[in-house]
């Protein structure tokens, strides 16, 4: 009898925390989200607010939200895992959770919550898997077009309640990632 393995630890705790986040939210109205899962100009002498730099890529607004983000999420960070390991992938979840937290708090007034940009810095981080010998893949280039260059042009002409620079600094975040860590750049 095969057994379930738990093939990518960071990932599917970083998931499963996400939907604990969501039931909470759920079953609070909303009122969890604000509380813990978001990212707010808020007075830095709560605590509170330190939590939330980091906790608010837990917190999602809808069962949508969070599936639209974890499906990718489970799509590529298991492979993200096995190649960078999870001390590392964990280091850039957190690092890429603080960016944008903090650029939301500095320069953004409204609330943030969401998986998105640490999706989309796995998803960029992804498309640096056949970088070598100082040749960059043209799937890289691709990926950063459409992901990064479709985000910017929604910053810039459209008005919703997305936030394109999380987006666009998780993707950013990923490039660094990519280059510092690849090994054959070493």
């Amino acid at each position: 009898m095969k057994r379930i393995d738990y093939n990518a630890p960071v990932v599917l705790s970083f998931f499963f925390l996400s939907f604990f986040a969501l039931v909470l939210g759920t079953v609070t109205r909303g009122n969890s989200n604000i509380l813990l899962f978001s990212v707010y100009r808020a007075p830095l002498t709560n605590p509170l607010t330190f939590f939330r730099i980091f906790a608010h890529v837990l917190g999602h607004s809808s069962l949508s939200h969070f599936s639209s983000n974890m499906m990718l999420w489970l799509i590529v960070g298991p492979n993200l895992e096995e190649k960078y390991g999870s001390k590392n992938l964990a280091t850039m979840i957190v690092i890429t959770a603080v960016a944008t937290g903090i650029i939301q708090m500095l320069f953004f007034p409204t609330i943030l919550l969401g998986a998105s940009g640490v999706v989309f810095m796995a998803i960029i981080l992804a498309s640096f898997g056949r970088i070598s010998n100082g040749k960059i893949p043209m799937t890289l280039v691709m990926v950063v077009l459409i992901y990064l260059g479709n985000e910017i042009y929604l910053a810039l002409f459209v008005n919703d309640n997305i936030s394109q620079i999380t987006h666009i600094v998780g993707g950013l975040l990923g490039m660094v990632f990519g280059f510092y860590l690849n090994p054959s750049q070493k």
